[in-house]
C-alpha cells in the first residue's frame, strides 16, 4: 500500500526545465541544494527549506550540470554555450570560463577540489588543474567510447575511496560506464548497460554506483563494477529522469517519463510510495545526505523537496 499523499516544499524561481540537482553538506553551515536549468541561471538554495540563496549569472545557453565542491567553496557549471565555468561558491563571481568545441553536459570536482573534470557532446573527458584555473587548456584529456566509437559523455563521478583512488568515472550515450586513471587517462575498467545512460550516482559509503538507462536502474559495486541489483522500471530514462539512493541503502527514488515520483525498496524492488505534484516529467532526483529528504526537478521548472 502506498504511503499517504505528501505535500512537498515547492521551490519556484526557474523558468525552464531542470537538468540536474546536487546536495552538498557543509561542516558548519548545513546543507545546500544546487540546481542546473535550461534557463541559463543555476541556483543555490538551503537544502532543508529550499530557500533561495543566489544565482550564478553569465551563461548564454542552457546549463546542464551544476556542482559545488565538497567544501561548498567553489561551484562549476556545464552549458550548451560550449563552455564550462568555475565560480566562487560564496560570492557567485565567475572565476574563469573554459571554452569547449561542443555542448558541455557534465562537470565533477576531484575529492580534494584541486581538479575539475568536464565532458559532453565532444566525447572528450577533460581534467583542468584548479591551481592554474585561468589557463584555458586542460591538464589532460581522453576521448571516451572505446571500441564502440566516440560517444557523448552524459555524467561524471569522482570518488575518494580505495576502490576508486585516482579514478574518474564517465557514463555515455552508448550505455558505457568507464573509469579512467587521471594520471594516465587510460581506461581502468568499464561496464555496459542497455540504452544511453541518463543518470549516474556514486555512493562511496555504500560501495555502489547507480545507473539509470533505458527502462532500468542498475546498481554496480565500486570495486570491479560487478552487478549488485537490476530493477525494471515503470518509466523510461530515454529523454529525462534519474535515480538516487537513500544514504542508508535501503531504498531509492526514481523519476522519469511521467509525472510520478516513486520510492522503491532496494532489496525487493517493490514500489513503496508514489508522489505526484509536478506538472511535467521528472528530469532529476537526489537524496539529501542526511536521508530525511529528497529533491526532484521537473520539466515544469520547479524543484520539489519531499520527506523521505
Amino acid at each position: 500500500m502506498s504511503a499517504p499523499r505528501q505535500i512537498p516544499i515547492v521551490c519556484p524561481g526557474h523558468t525552464r526545465p531542470l537538468a540536474e540537482l546536487q546536495f552538498c553538506q557543509h561542516a558548519t553551515d548545513g546543507t545546500f541544494l544546487m540546481s542546473a536549468c535550461h534557463d541559463k541561471s543555476p541556483m543555490i538554495r538551503r537544502g532543508d527549506t529550499g530557500d533561495w540563496i543566489g544565482s550564478f549569472v553569465g551563461h548564454k545557453g542552457a546549463v546542464w550540470s551544476a556542482k559545488l565542491d565538497r567544501q561548498c567553496n567553489l561551484a562549476a557549471t556545464a552549458s550548451g554555450d560550449f563552455s564550462a565555468r568555475l565560480w566562487d561558491g560564496i560570492t557567485g563571481a565567475c572565476l574563469t570560463t573554459w571554452t569547449h568545441r561542443h555542448i558541455v553536459k557534465t562537470v565533477e570536482f576531484s575529492p580534494g577540489s584541486t581538479e575539475l573534470a568536464t565532458g559532453g557532446h565532444e566525447g572528450v573527458l577533460r581534467v583542468f588543474d584548479l591551481n592554474r584555473y585561468k589557463e584555458d587548456k586542460a591538464k589532460t584529456q581522453v576521448t571516451v567510447g572505446g571500441d564502440s566509437g566516440k560517444a557523448n559523455i552524459t555524467k561524471l563521478a569522482w570518488g575518494s575511496s580505495a576502490d576508486l583512488e585516482n579514478l574518474v568515472i564517465a557514463s555515455d550515450s552508448k550505455g558505457r560506464v568507464s573509469a579512467y586513471d587521471v594520471r594516465s587517462m587510460k581506461e581502468a575498467r568499464s561496464v555496459s548497460v542497455e540504452g544511453g545512460v541518463m543518470d549516474m550516482e556514486l555512493n562511496e559509503d555504500l560501495g555502489r554506483l547507480t545507473v539509470s538507462a533505458g527502462k532500468k536502474v542498475t546498481v554496480f559495486n565500486t570495486k570491479d563494477f560487478g552487478t549488485l541489483k537490476e530493477f525494471d522500471m515503470p518509466i523510461s530514462f530515454a529523454e529525462e529522469g534519474g535515480c538516487s539512493m537513500d544514504p542508508s541503502g535501503k531504498k531509492f527514488v526514481a523519476g522519469g517519463s511521467d509525472l510520478w515520483v516513486r520510492v522503491f525498496d532496494y532489496e525487493t524492488g517493490e514500489c513503496l510510495e508514489t508522489n505526484k505534484g509536478h506538472h511535467g516529467p521528472v528530469r532529476c532526483v537526489r537524496f539529501n545526505p542526511d536521508g530525511g529528504q529528497y529533491a526532484t526537478g521537473s520539466e515544469d521548472g520547479t524543484i520539489r523537496i519531499w520527506r523521505s
